[in-house]
Protein backbone atom coordinates (compact mmCIF):
# COMPACT_ATOMS: atom_id res chain seq x y z
CA UNK A 1 0.00 0.00 0.00
CA UNK A 2 1.47 3.24 -0.99
CA UNK A 3 2.32 5.81 1.90
CA UNK A 4 1.32 9.10 1.43
CA UNK A 5 3.99 10.48 4.23
CA UNK A 6 6.85 9.13 1.94
CA UNK A 7 5.84 11.90 -0.52
CA UNK A 8 5.76 14.47 1.63
CA UNK A 9 9.85 14.37 1.16
CA UNK A 10 10.92 16.15 -2.14
CA UNK A 11 14.31 15.58 -3.25
CA UNK A 12 16.18 18.68 -5.17
CA UNK A 13 18.13 17.17 -8.02
CA UNK A 14 20.64 20.87 -8.04
CA UNK A 15 22.48 19.02 -10.52
CA UNK A 16 24.17 20.07 -13.58
CA UNK A 17 23.26 17.81 -16.26
CA UNK A 18 21.00 14.55 -16.58
CA UNK A 19 23.22 11.98 -16.37
CA UNK A 20 24.67 13.03 -12.92
CA UNK A 21 20.84 13.18 -12.23
CA UNK A 22 20.00 9.61 -13.55
CA UNK A 23 23.11 8.40 -11.11
CA UNK A 24 21.70 10.06 -8.15
CA UNK A 25 18.09 8.82 -9.34
CA UNK A 26 19.44 5.38 -9.34
CA UNK A 27 21.70 5.85 -6.12
CA UNK A 28 18.54 6.91 -3.59
CA UNK A 29 16.38 4.38 -5.65
CA UNK A 30 12.96 3.58 -2.86
CA UNK A 31 13.69 6.02 -0.82
CA UNK A 32 12.43 8.87 -2.67
CA UNK A 33 9.11 8.90 -4.37
CA UNK A 34 9.45 12.88 -5.26
CA UNK A 35 11.92 14.82 -7.25
CA UNK A 36 12.41 18.49 -8.11
CA UNK A 37 13.96 19.49 -11.17
CA UNK A 38 15.00 22.86 -10.98
CA UNK A 39 16.23 25.93 -13.86
CA UNK A 40 20.50 24.31 -13.13
CA UNK A 41 19.14 21.08 -14.80
CA UNK A 42 16.39 21.72 -16.83
CA UNK A 43 18.34 23.48 -18.99
CA UNK A 44 20.97 20.85 -18.73
CA UNK A 45 18.79 18.58 -20.36
CA UNK A 46 16.70 17.88 -17.36
CA UNK A 47 13.28 18.00 -19.23
CA UNK A 48 14.23 14.69 -20.69
CA UNK A 49 13.82 13.33 -17.20
CA UNK A 50 10.30 14.16 -16.45
CA UNK A 51 8.63 11.35 -18.47
CA UNK A 52 11.62 8.31 -17.25
CA UNK A 53 10.53 9.25 -13.33
CA UNK A 54 6.36 9.25 -14.47
CA UNK A 55 7.63 6.18 -16.23
CA UNK A 56 9.51 4.70 -12.86
CA UNK A 57 5.63 6.07 -10.93
CA UNK A 58 7.72 9.29 -9.25
CA UNK A 59 6.23 12.35 -8.69
CA UNK A 60 7.72 15.58 -10.47
CA UNK A 61 8.19 18.93 -9.32
CA UNK A 62 9.08 21.48 -12.31
CA UNK A 63 10.47 24.45 -10.28
CA UNK A 64 11.07 26.44 -13.42
CA UNK A 65 9.85 30.06 -11.45
CA UNK A 66 7.48 31.26 -14.42
CA UNK A 67 6.79 35.13 -13.95
CA UNK A 68 6.33 37.07 -17.92
CA UNK A 69 3.00 38.67 -19.09
CA UNK A 70 -0.18 37.28 -18.40
CA UNK A 71 -0.69 35.77 -21.47
CA UNK A 72 2.87 34.04 -21.80
CA UNK A 73 2.38 31.90 -18.54
CA UNK A 74 -0.91 31.16 -19.22
CA UNK A 75 0.16 29.20 -22.54
CA UNK A 76 3.59 27.91 -20.90
CA UNK A 77 1.55 26.64 -17.65
CA UNK A 78 -0.65 24.98 -20.22
CA UNK A 79 2.13 23.14 -21.79
CA UNK A 80 3.88 22.28 -18.59
CA UNK A 81 0.41 20.50 -18.02
CA UNK A 82 1.10 18.14 -20.83
CA UNK A 83 3.98 16.91 -19.38
CA UNK A 84 2.50 14.84 -16.18
CA UNK A 85 3.85 16.91 -13.71
CA UNK A 86 2.73 17.45 -10.43
CA UNK A 87 3.99 20.73 -9.35
CA UNK A 88 5.09 23.74 -11.53
CA UNK A 89 6.21 27.04 -9.70
CA UNK A 90 5.26 30.64 -10.45
CA UNK A 91 6.82 33.86 -8.99
CA UNK A 92 3.71 35.26 -6.68
CA UNK A 93 2.51 38.30 -8.23
CA UNK A 94 -1.41 38.39 -8.88
CA UNK A 95 -1.21 38.65 -12.51
CA UNK A 96 1.13 35.19 -12.73
CA UNK A 97 -0.74 33.77 -10.29
CA UNK A 98 -4.29 33.90 -12.19
CA UNK A 99 -2.65 33.34 -15.44
CA UNK A 100 -0.91 30.27 -14.55
CA UNK A 101 -4.18 29.35 -12.89
CA UNK A 102 -6.02 29.70 -15.93
CA UNK A 103 -3.15 27.58 -17.91
CA UNK A 104 -3.60 24.62 -15.50
CA UNK A 105 -7.41 25.05 -15.50
CA UNK A 106 -9.01 21.57 -16.31
CA UNK A 107 -5.78 19.10 -15.63
CA UNK A 108 -3.95 17.65 -12.76
CA UNK A 109 -1.03 20.30 -12.33
CA UNK A 110 -0.71 21.82 -9.27
CA UNK A 111 0.76 25.51 -9.41
CA UNK A 112 2.60 26.87 -6.35
CA UNK A 113 3.49 30.66 -5.79
CA UNK A 114 6.47 31.56 -4.63
CA UNK A 115 6.42 34.00 -1.78
CA UNK A 116 9.74 35.55 -1.21
CA UNK A 117 12.94 33.21 -1.64
CA UNK A 118 14.37 31.96 1.15
CA UNK A 119 17.82 33.51 0.52
CA UNK A 120 16.07 36.43 1.28
CA UNK A 121 16.03 38.61 4.53
CA UNK A 122 13.92 41.97 5.38
CA UNK A 123 17.52 43.79 4.63
CA UNK A 124 17.27 41.88 0.91
CA UNK A 125 14.04 43.11 0.16
CA UNK A 126 14.35 46.47 1.20
CA UNK A 127 17.43 46.42 -1.22
CA UNK A 128 15.19 45.11 -4.07
CA UNK A 129 12.45 48.31 -3.13
CA UNK A 130 9.71 46.56 -1.13
CA UNK A 131 8.09 48.36 1.62
CA UNK A 132 7.20 45.33 3.38
CA UNK A 133 9.04 43.33 5.80
CA UNK A 134 9.26 39.36 4.94
CA UNK A 135 6.85 38.30 7.08
CA UNK A 136 4.28 40.90 5.85
CA UNK A 137 5.08 40.29 1.85
CA UNK A 138 4.79 36.08 2.66
CA UNK A 139 0.88 37.06 4.03
CA UNK A 140 0.23 39.46 1.36
CA UNK A 141 1.41 36.71 -1.14
CA UNK A 142 -0.41 33.97 0.17
CA UNK A 143 -3.90 35.90 0.57
CA UNK A 144 -3.64 36.87 -3.21
CA UNK A 145 -2.44 33.31 -4.00
CA UNK A 146 -5.45 32.22 -2.28
CA UNK A 147 -7.35 34.61 -4.28
CA UNK A 148 -6.25 33.33 -7.76
CA UNK A 149 -7.13 29.88 -6.89
CA UNK A 150 -3.78 28.08 -7.38
CA UNK A 151 -3.01 24.74 -5.06
CA UNK A 152 0.06 26.29 -2.80
CA UNK A 153 2.74 28.58 -1.72
CA UNK A 154 6.16 27.97 -1.75
CA UNK A 155 7.47 30.10 1.84
CA UNK A 156 10.07 29.68 4.42
CA UNK A 157 9.79 27.19 7.48
CA UNK A 158 9.93 30.97 9.44
CA UNK A 159 6.41 32.44 7.83
CA UNK A 160 4.65 28.80 8.23
CA UNK A 161 3.04 28.84 11.39
CA UNK A 162 1.60 32.19 10.32
CA UNK A 163 0.63 31.29 6.83
CA UNK A 164 -0.72 28.09 7.68
CA UNK A 165 -2.99 30.18 10.45
CA UNK A 166 -3.88 32.37 7.72
CA UNK A 167 -4.88 30.34 4.85
CA UNK A 168 -6.39 27.22 7.08
CA UNK A 169 -6.00 24.16 5.05
CA UNK A 170 -6.91 25.25 1.69
CA UNK A 171 -3.38 25.82 0.50
CA UNK A 172 -0.86 22.86 0.27
CA UNK A 173 2.69 25.03 1.65
CA UNK A 174 5.55 23.47 0.49
CA UNK A 175 8.54 24.12 2.00
CA UNK A 176 12.74 24.65 1.17
CA UNK A 177 14.89 25.67 3.71
CA UNK A 178 14.83 22.34 5.51
CA UNK A 179 18.42 20.98 6.91
CA UNK A 180 18.66 17.98 9.20
CA UNK A 181 20.31 19.22 12.41
CA UNK A 182 23.62 19.89 12.37
CA UNK A 183 23.85 20.47 8.66
CA UNK A 184 25.57 23.36 6.83
CA UNK A 185 23.09 26.42 5.99
CA UNK A 186 24.71 26.94 2.66
CA UNK A 187 22.77 30.05 0.87
CA UNK A 188 19.40 29.77 3.05
CA UNK A 189 18.58 32.37 5.75
CA UNK A 190 15.65 31.30 6.64
CA UNK A 191 15.73 27.64 7.57
CA UNK A 192 14.44 24.29 10.16
CA UNK A 193 14.94 21.01 10.81
CA UNK A 194 12.23 18.38 8.92
CA UNK A 195 10.41 17.56 12.16
CA UNK A 196 10.14 21.42 13.36
CA UNK A 197 8.91 22.53 9.22
CA UNK A 198 6.05 19.51 9.29
CA UNK A 199 4.54 20.95 12.81
CA UNK A 200 4.78 24.15 11.87
CA UNK A 201 2.13 23.38 9.00
CA UNK A 202 4.29 21.98 5.76
CA UNK A 203 2.77 19.34 3.16
CA UNK A 204 5.86 18.86 1.76
CA UNK A 205 9.87 19.35 2.60
CA UNK A 206 12.12 20.28 -0.28
CA UNK A 207 16.00 18.80 0.62
CA UNK A 208 18.64 19.36 -2.24
CA UNK A 209 22.32 19.20 -0.78
CA UNK A 210 21.95 17.43 2.60
CA UNK A 211 20.92 14.54 0.67
CA UNK A 212 22.57 14.68 -2.70
CA UNK A 213 25.86 15.80 -1.47
CA UNK A 214 25.97 13.66 1.77
CA UNK A 215 28.22 10.80 1.51
CA UNK A 216 25.17 8.05 0.81
CA UNK A 217 22.25 10.12 -0.22
CA UNK A 218 20.27 6.53 0.45
CA UNK A 219 20.97 6.99 4.04
CA UNK A 220 20.47 10.51 4.03
CA UNK A 221 16.89 10.42 2.61
CA UNK A 222 16.15 7.83 5.07
CA UNK A 223 16.67 9.20 7.83
CA UNK A 224 14.88 12.38 7.24
CA UNK A 225 11.91 9.73 5.89
CA UNK A 226 12.44 8.04 9.49
CA UNK A 227 11.93 11.35 10.89
CA UNK A 228 8.76 12.20 8.91
CA UNK A 229 7.22 8.88 9.55
CA UNK A 230 7.63 9.53 13.57
CA UNK A 231 6.10 13.08 13.19
CA UNK A 232 2.71 12.14 10.89
CA UNK A 233 2.24 8.60 13.15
Amino acid sequence: MHDANRDKLIVALDLPDATKARAMIERLGDAVTFYKIGMELAYGGGFALVDELARAGKHIFLDLKLHDIGHTVEKATAQIARLGVRFVTVHAFPQTLAAAARGARGSALQVLGVTVMTSYDDSDLVTAGYRLNVRELVALRARQAKEAGIAGLILSPEELKATRALVGADLLLVTPGVRPAGAALDDQKRVATPSDALKRGANHLVVGRPIISAPDPHAAALAIQKEIAEVCA
